[in-house]
């Protein structure tokens, strides 16, 4: 299989389980399984969402593809600026401190940051919901660069570095499952990577034997999301019993099933994605027309972004 069919894979397989998880979000552990108890999902709609209806996790994920793409490279302010145009358009979802960093009228360079300073909490998951277009885009330029994009995406709105961190690895482990390797395999020596100060306890959730039940936090935070994207993964043997296994953990479904996807459609391929699923998939972008996108617009956007010059010298904010 080829690279940029594998980038695909991550961004169409990411808004599929953010769509798919949407109706379930709040929800308690095997409610998906009670809803479909012969194992096979619907895009089924619920909670104020449409059948197939993507929310902020794939929203965002969107405006960071479309400025990394029209800005040739990594645009800080510009991303900023897209985020907060699309939150001041009211979207039906949006993160509580992602809402405060974007609408409080700070500048993009010190918003996350003093948000953090004034609430202490600040490493919730949503960097790593929106992490699908920038890892595609920042694959080819290896490890290291890629893990400083995603920091650097991240701080956008997380002032709390274990944000930073988490989308980091994902960003990595993505890659490495863009080269047709094994993204779990990965884990140790990606976490040589991660930040002394933080290392232990990503340690502690992304390693083999971790399971959502040994979670400290709600999965809404960074730790038990991305260690509860890796735990479907490794438990099943398929792009769509990953994604069943996470919605029916529940709790933060969508970004969850997001971020399962994202891992699981780099590894098992555009293909593997249910049409059933990607047909039902539309995107409303808040702030920018009345613009929705379909399927096929992701599938555009994730070839772009994985043939854009990875060579090219980025913006640097």
């Amino acid at each position: 299989m080829r690279h940029e069919d594998r980038a695909v894979g991550a961004v169409l397989g990411s808004a599929v389980g953010d769509a798919l998880g949407a109706p379930f979000e709040f929800g308690l552990p095997g409610v998906f399984r009670e809803r479909f108890p012969d194992g096979t999902g619907e895009m089924c709609g619920g909670g104020g969402w449409d059948p197939g209806e993507a929310t902020d996790d794939t929203q965002m994920a969107v405006l960071v593809g479309e400025s990394l793409l029209e800005r040739g490279g990594l645009d800080l302010p510009d991303m900023f600026d897209r985020f907060r145009r699309w939150a001041a358009a009211e979207p039906k979802d949006i993160g509580l401190q992602t809402e405060a960093v974007l609408l409080g009228g700070d500048p993009w360079d010190i918003a996350a940051a003093l948000h953090f300073q004034l609430n202490g909490r600040a490493a919730g998951n949503g960097s790593l919901m929106r992490a699908a277009t920038s890892a595609v885009r920042f694959a080819s330029t290896g490890r290291t660069a890629t893990m400083d994009a995603a920091r650097r995406i991240a701080a956008l709105t997380h002032g709390d570095a274990a944000a930073w961190e988490g989308t980091a690895v994902l960003h990595e482990l993505v890659r490495v499952a863009l080269l047709g390797e094994d993204p779990l395999a990965a884990v140790p020596d990606v976490l040589g990577d991660v930040a002394e100060a933080h290392r232990e306890r990503w340690a502690t959730v992304l390693a083999p034997d971790w399971r959502p039940e040994d979670a400290t936090e709600f999965n809404g935070a960074v730790w038990p999301c991305l260690g509860s994207a890796l735990w479907a993964l490794r438990s099943t043997t398929s792009f769509e019993q990953a994604l069943a296994a996470a919605v029916d953990l529940g709790g933060d479904t969508d970004t969850v099933a997001a971020v399962t996807g994202m891992l699981a459609g780099a590894v098992y391929g555009p293909d593997a994605v249910p049409p059933r699923w990607a047909e039902a998939l539309h995107v409303p972008l808040p702030g920018f027309g009345d613009r929705v996108l379909r399927a096929e617009d992701l599938r555009a956007l994730a070839r772009a972004l994985a043939r854009q010059d990875s060579q090219q010298v980025p913006h640097q904010a």
